[in-house]
C-alpha cells in the first residue's frame, strides 16, 4: 500500500472463521489487510459441525464453495431444538446442511486468504487501542516478541470471539440474560455405544447426544440443567465422563479425547455494532446457546455483510455513514438468533411441562408452514433488509436463477464471484441507468430462463425485469416488466455505492 503512516488499512482482530471471511472480502475489493491472531496456530479443535445453505450460498457467490463440499458431507435434515426439520431442494441451490468441522473451515478460509495476499499475523493480541479522527492505533501484547507492538490502521474490525477484547476497549456493552444450564462437549472415542442409539436422549437432568463425525470417534454432548459452571475454570474429560454417567447410567466406554471444550445458553448481544472507527462481527458481537448451529453461519454472514460497505469507505467511494447500516442490517439479525435459541433451550429443559410443551411443538411442526418457517429462520434464508422499494425480491438474498448470457448459460451466483455489485438486466432496458457506476458495477445483460423464480417466505414470484444485486448477493432495487422507475434504481446506486462519476 502507499506510504501512508499505515500498517494496513484495515486490521482484524480474530483469525476463526468470521475474521478469515471478512478479509478475504475486503482483499477481493482491493483492500490492504492485516489479521491479528493471539495463538500461535491453529488448535486443529473441531468445534462447530456444519455450514447451513445461507452460507453455503455465499461461498458459492466467491466460486469457492467446491472447497469445501470435498471436505464435509451434506445431510438432508437438520432439528430445532432436537426435533426433526426437513429440507425441500427447491428452496435454494444448496437446500442441505453440510456437515463439515469449524476447524476444517478455517483451514480452507486461511487457505484462500494467502491466495488473495491477506496477511496473518499470529502471536499477536489485541491489548489496547486509541481512536483519532485518522485511524486507529492497535497496542499487542509482549508475545507479538521483537516485531513492532503498536500497528495503526483506519479501521479496527473485532473477531475476536465471545469475550472480545476489542469490544471491552471499545466500551460497548454487551447486554443479555445469564445461563441456567451447563453443557460440556468433547470428541472422543465411544466403543460401547449401543448400535441402535438415537442421536439424542432427553433425562430428568437435561439430555445427551452423541454424533459420529469420522470412523472411531464420536462428539458427545451433555446438558445439564440448573448447573451454572464456572466459565473461568476449564473443562476435563473427567468432568464429561461424570456428567454422562449421571444422565445415561454409563460413559459408554469413552476414552482418548481430542478435545473437551464448555458452552450454556447466556445469550448477549453488542448494543452497538460501531464505535467510530472499530466494528464488531461474529462472537464479539453476539453469543447464544448454539441449538440449530447458528452461530458461525451468523458471523460469516456478518462479515459478507460488513466487507463491501468497509471496502467502499475506505476506498473513497462511499460516505463513511454507509457502515451504520451494518449495525441497522444485521443487529435484527442476531436478535431474531438469540431469541430462537432461548426458544430451543427452554423446550430442551427436562420436566414434565417442557415434555408436554414438547409434543404439542412436534405435532405443529408436522404442518409445512411450521416447518418451512423454522427451517428458513435457521438457515438464514428468509432475511429480509430494509428496503426502499416494494418489490418482492427488494432486500432479499437473490435466488440463484439460471440465466442465458451472450457466453452461454449461468447462475446468478457466478456473477458475484469478484465480490462487485452487478446490474442485471433481464429485458428492462436499463444498463443506461448505471454508466455513471461503471467503474464499481458490473452490468450484465441476460435472458432469465424461468418465468418465475421462487423466493423462501414469498413463494414463487414473476420473474424480474432488472434488479441490483449487492456484492453481499441481497438485492437492493428491482423491478418488473413494465416501465422501470430509474430515478429509483439511481438513487439505490448512489444510496449502497456512493455518488457516480459526474458527467
Amino acid at each position: 500500500m502507499a506510504d501512508t503512516g499505515m500498517d494496513a488499512e484495515v486490521v482484524i482482530a480474530g483469525a476463526g472463521p468470521t475474521g478469515l471471511m471478512l478479509a478475504c472480502e475486503l482483499r477481493l475489493a482491493g483492500v490492504d489487510v492485516m489479521v491479528l491472531e493471539r495463538l500461535a496456530e491453529r488448535t486443529g479443535e473441531s468445534r462447530a459441525g456444519g455450514i447451513h445453505s445461507r452460507t453455503l450460498e455465499v461461498l458459492d457467490q466467491r466460486g469457492v464453495l467446491d472447497r469445501f463440499l470435498a471436505a464435509g458431507e451434506l445431510q438432508p435434515v437438520g432439528h430445532f431444538s432436537g426435533l426433526y426439520l426437513d429440507f425441500e431442494e427447491s428452496e435454494s441451490r444448496h437446500p442441505y446442511p453440510l456437515m463439515i468441522l469449524q476447524s476444517a473451515i478455517e483451514r480452507l478460509l486461511e487457505e484462500w486468504a494467502g491466495e488473495l495476499g491477506v496477511r496473518v499475523r499470529r502471536s499477536a493480541e489485541v491489548v489496547g487501542l486509541r481512536q483519532d479522527e485518522d485511524g486507529v492505533s492497535v497496542e499487542l501484547g509482549p508475545a507479538a516478541g521483537s516485531a513492532r507492538r503498536t500497528l495503526r490502521a483506519r479501521y479496527l474490525v473485532g473477531c475476536d470471539g465471545g469475550r472480545s477484547t476489542v469490544r471491552k476497549l471499545a466500551g460497548v456493552g454487551f447486554p443479555g440474560t445469564e445461563a441456567t444450564m451447563t453443557a460440556l462437549i468433547g470428541d472422543v472415542e465411544l466403543p460401547g455405544l449401543p448400535e441402535d442409539y438415537v442421536w439424542i436422549r432427553r433425562c430428568a437432568g437435561g439430555d445427551f447426544s452423541a454424533i459420529a463425525f469420522e470412523p472411531g470417534w464420536y462428539r458427545v454432548i451433555t446438558s445439564e440443567y440448573d448447573r451454572v459452571a464456572d466459565r473461568d475454570e476449564a473443562p476435563t474429560f473427567e468432568q464429561l465422563r461424570d456428567s454422562l454417567v449421571r444422565l445415561a447410567g454409563t460413559d459408554y466406554g469413552m476414552h482418548s479425547p481430542r478435545w473437551i471444550s464448555r458452552f450454556n445458553d447466556a445469550a448477549r448481544q453488542a448494543d452497538r455494532y460501531r464505535q467510530g472507527r472499530v466494528l464488531l462481527a461474529g462472537d464479539a458481537a453476539h453469543i447464544h446457546f448454539p441449538a440449530g448451529g447458528q452461530g458461525l453461519n451468523m458471523g460469516v454472514q456478518d462479515a459478507v455483510n460488513l466487507g463491501w460497505k468497509l471496502a467502499s469507505v475506505v476506498r473513497g467511494r462511499a460516505p463513511e455513514s454507509l457502515l451504520d447500516s451494518y449495525h441497522a442490517e444485521r443487529h435484527p439479525v442476531a436478535e431474531r438468533v438469540l431469541n430462537n435459541t432461548r426458544a430451543q433451550s427452554a423446550l430442551a429443559r427436562p420436566g414434565p411441562q417442557s415434555d408436554a410443551l414438547r409434543e404439542v411443538f412436534g405435532q405443529l411442526m408436522v404442518f409445512d408452514d411450521v416447518n418451512r418457517h423454522l427451517r428458513h429462520m435457521l438457515t438464514a434464508l428468509d432475511i429480509r433488509y430494509p428496503a426502499d422499494d416494494g418489490h418482492l425480491l427488494s432486500g432479499r438474498r437473490v435466488p440463484d436463477a439460471d440465466l442465458k448470457t451472450a457466453g452461454g448459460i449461468t447462475g446468478v451466483s457466478e456473477l458475484l464471484h469478484a465480490g462487485r455489485p452487478v446490474l442485471l438486466d433481464l429485458g428492462a432496458g436499463v444498463t443506461a441507468a448505471a454508466a455513471a457506476w461503471a467503474d464499481r458495477v458490473d452490468v450484465v445483460e441476460a435472458v432469465s430462463e424461468d418465468d418465475h423464480w421462487f423466493v423462501p417466505a414469498a413463494g414463487e414470484i414473476p420473474a424480474p425485469a432488472a434488479l441490483l444485486i449487492r456484492p453481499d448477493g441481497h438485492v437492493a432495487w428491482a423491478t418488473t416488466a413494465g416501465g422501470p422507475d430509474l430515478a429509483a434504481l439511481r438513487r439505490a446506486l448512489t444510496t449502497w455505492f456512493g455518488p457516480g462519476l459526474p458527467g
